[in-house]
């Protein structure tokens, strides 16, 4: 089996679920649970603490596996995404619980002590759990099988298939390097020197974490700056990495493979792509102030925050302190009358995640928002470049899409509403539409709510607690 393999069809046997999440993608998945959101009776007031950061609650439990030692983990995002890639995880030979208290206990097996699965890996709908999952193994000489659910099986693998075929690794997939997928990691893995196509944090981290087991020194060349947790948590973890400036621009990741990593805590902050929910709609519903607690301020995530303050929103913040090395604060809105902005293409992977609820923020604005660069909302748990523009045009607001770049005139008043969003499902966009809508003039519905577990379980009780209005159908 070598490169070419990986664009064969798959020819193992169908998958055997290694979880008892349920597949919302499938067939025989329950019934979709459509929910309303309106206008409030008053504005929304209150303090809230959202769940942790789902990027470092991955990061956290595969180092914490790669390490010597007990690493405890507090504030661990309970989603369906990162339940996965602890099952996962166990399944290459971590010890990996949850204790009384809500923290999780890893027992790590040390860099090069993974063993081979018995059963197939299933990562539900997490991207990041895949991706960074086929890096480690890459440089592991065991073998695999990967799958996902419905979603996750559409997305592409071949951005880190590519890279990681470098290593020696072998990979037989579905047509386009799509999962199911077989891999085979390197018994004697060759270190690389890697520029990324795109910027891609998951990208960068697969090679990355493939370096890890690899002797000599690997390098991620990153031609433009994304999110840095997994470069930070390997530093807390006691690996050798090192930074340097590139002449043409950005810059080169280069870990030594073959450290030992020692345990170490980890308080993971809350995830600012989940505080954007309650922050954008606290801006967006007239007198509202809410303060969203231990927020993870990384400067390669804060785009959104950025944007919104050159919207004119009223956002501070409060008791700022670093916490598990990463810059941490608690962050208080006010209702705000905003305006329109230009987003500049490359504040794009400092905020990918948050677009659609930035379009949220936009078509309450006034005047035009442009959204540029956003090429990489194609390619996630849905087309959300696309679901957004259709969503917000639905609502009854004057949207465009021109190339990559999503354009929204706002009037200064909230969409019509009045109308069930088809969020294809797509935990963000469900949650995008259902903020808009405890601002839109009428309520606005979305056609299934059950995929917000993935990122945020609490999502309508937390909303709720600061006065939303939600109606099951």
């Amino acid at each position: 089996m070598g490169w070419r393999d990986h664009h064969r069809k798959s020819d193992f046997p169908p998958p055997k679920r290694m979880t008892s999440m349920p597949d919302i993608h499938s067939n025989d998945a329950v019934m979709p649970r459509p929910l309303q959101a309106s206008r409030p009776k008053a504005s929304l007031y209150g303090t809230v603490r959202v769940p942790g950061d789902k990027s470092i609650s991955h990061r956290a439990l595969m180092l914490g596996a790669l390490a010597i030692g007990r690493t405890e983990i507090t504030g661990l995002l309970e989603g369906e995404d990162v339940l996965a890639t602890a099952a996962a995880m166990r399944a290459v030979g971590a010890d990996i619980a949850r204790q009384a208290d809500g923290s999780w206990v890893v027992h790590g097996v040390g860099i090069g002590g993974l063993s081979e699965p018995e059963g197939v890996l299933d990562l539900g709908n997490s991207g990041t759990s895949a991706r960074l999952l086929l890096g480690i193994l890459a440089s592991h000489p065991i073998t695999a099988f990967v799958t996902g659910d419905g979603s996750l099986r559409r997305r592409p693998m071949s951005r880190v298939i590519e890279p990681l075929s470098r290593f020696g690794a072998r990979f037989v997939s579905r047509e386009g390097g799509r999962l199911p997928l077989a891999v085979s990691g390197a018994a004697d893995s060759i270190p690389v020197e890697y520029t990324l196509p795109v910027p891609s944090a998951q990208v960068k981290s697969a090679v990355l974490l493939a370096g890890l087991n690899t002797p000599g020194e690997t390098a991620v060349i990153e031609p433009q700056t994304t999110r840095d947790h997994t470069e930070r948590m390997l530093r807390h973890f006691g690996a050798t990495l090192r930074i340097e400036a590139v002449p043409s621009g950005g810059k080169r990741i280069i870990v030594v493979g073959q450290p030992e990593l020692v345990a170490a805590p980890i308080a993971v902050p809350a995830d600012i792509s989940s505080a954007a929910f309650p922050l954008v709609a606290g801006l967006i519903v007239p007198g509202s102030q809410v303060t969203v607690r231990g927020v993870g301020l990384n400067p390669s995530r804060i785009g959104l925050i950025d944007s919104l303050r050159e919207m004119g929103a009223d956002i501070a913040y409060l008791n700022e302190r670093v916490e598990g090395g990463e810059p941490v604060a608690d962050l208080r809105v006010r209702g705000s009358e905003l305006r329109g902005a230009d987003i500049p293409p490359e504040r794009a992977p400092s905020m990918i995640d948050e677009y659609p609820v930035l379009a949220v923020a936009a078509a309450c604005a006034r005047g035009r928002t442009v959204m540029r660069g956003l090429a990489e909302l194609r390619v996630k748990e849905s087309d959300r470049l696309t679901g957004t523009a259709e969503g917000l045009v639905r609502c009854g607001a004057a949207v465009n899409v021109e190339g990559d770049d999503l354009i929204v005139e706002g009037s200064g008043t909230p969409p019509q509403g009045g109308v069930t969003i088809a969020t294809r499902l797509d935990h963000r966009m469900a949650m995008a539409f259902l903020v808009l809508g405890l601002a839109s003039r009428e309520p606005i519905q979305v056609d299934d709510a059950r995929p917000i577990a993935t990122s945020f379980p609490d999502f309508e009780p937390l909303m709720r607690s600061l006065g939303a209005t939600f109606v099951g159908a």
